[in-house]
């Protein structure tokens, strides 16, 4: 008798690996249930569901040119009922999207102000922009003296 992609048999189990299980089809033929094909549900220890001299109906996914047979339980079982998902993303309410800020950079009303602006409340622009050329200058030696320690820098730099 050959055996036929799709057709449906009983077998007995022969055999459980970690992998899947081997099902004697009579006629000296022998087929795999890959641990994927044993149920409808997750299945990490096959011997939780099936046993060794287990008749078990299988139905036939494949055959190769060496032969080898692979079967599976899950087919033949009835599939369950589970309830229908909602298309990915429909079903959720959407997040709103708002791009990070830090602290001290944000506020209420949305405009942008810093520590600068705090301290300069009513200054001239001319007042303003060297209160503005010193701040930056002074960040500048700050992070060149952070940046020459990091590196193992002594004094300049090296060409």
């Amino acid at each position: 008798m050959a055996i036929e992609v799709g057709s449906v048999l009983e077998g007995t189990v022969t055999g459980i690996t970690k992998f899947g299980a081997f099902v004697d089809l009579g006629n000296k033929q022998t087929g795999l249930v890959h641990i994927s094909e044993v149920a409808n549900e997750y299945v990490e220890n096959i011997s939780d569901f099936i046993k060794e001299q287990d008749t078990v109906k299988v139905k036939v996914l494949s055959v190769d040119e060496k032969g080898k047979i692979s079967l599976s339980i899950k087919q033949t079982q009835p599939k369950p009922e589970s309830a229908p998902r909602a298309p990915k993303g429909e079903g959720r309410e959407p997040k709103e999207f708002r791009p990070r800020q830090h602290e001290a950079h944000s506020r209420a009303d949305g405009n942008r102000r810093n520590s600068f602006d705090r301290k300069s409340g009513g200054m001239s622009f001319e007042d303003k922009m060297s209160r503005f050329l010193k701040d930056s200058e002074e960040r500048l030696t700050d992070l060149k003296r952070n940046t020459e320690s990091k590196r193992g820098g002594r004094g300049g730099r090296r060409d």
